[in-house]
């Protein structure tokens, strides 16, 4: 399952009121106990993002959602750059803009799916 980018602030808010909720002892919070917390710091959700997410995490426990997140940030690659020296290497430096442009659109999707193969 993807959740994708609304914008981070958004996306990002809708999923802290979910665990603020599951926190607070409600095991399966749903669109009405999201809001209420968003409105309370004058936020309106995009309907369609919050059920979307909704329906990802539906009879998932929030612990093992977050585990599995964090087993698929560790197989994420981290790039451990230098600063380029020569002329030459313009070339390789555009083209890393544009590995790097693309890494960021592809981190503007969560994955919440149990599928550990990707």
């Amino acid at each position: 399952f993807f959740f994708p980018c609304v914008g981070k602030e958004t996306k990002m808010r809708i999923i802290g009121a979910y665990m603020l909720c599951v926190l607070a002892g409600n095991e399966s919070p749903g669109a009405d106990d999201i809001k209420k917390i968003l409105d309370s710091i004058g936020e309106k959700p995009d309907e369609e993002r919050l059920e979307l997410f909704l329906s990802q995490v539906k009879g998932k426990d929030l612990a093992e959602v977050i585990e599995a997140g964090s087993k698929k940030l560790g197989a994420v690659p981290s790039a451990a750059g230098g600063a380029g020296a020569g002329a030459g290497e313009a070339g390789g430096a555009a083209e890393e803009k544009k590995e790097e442009k693309k890494e960021e659109e592809e981190d503007d999707i969560i994955d919440f799916s149990d599928d550990d193969d990707e």
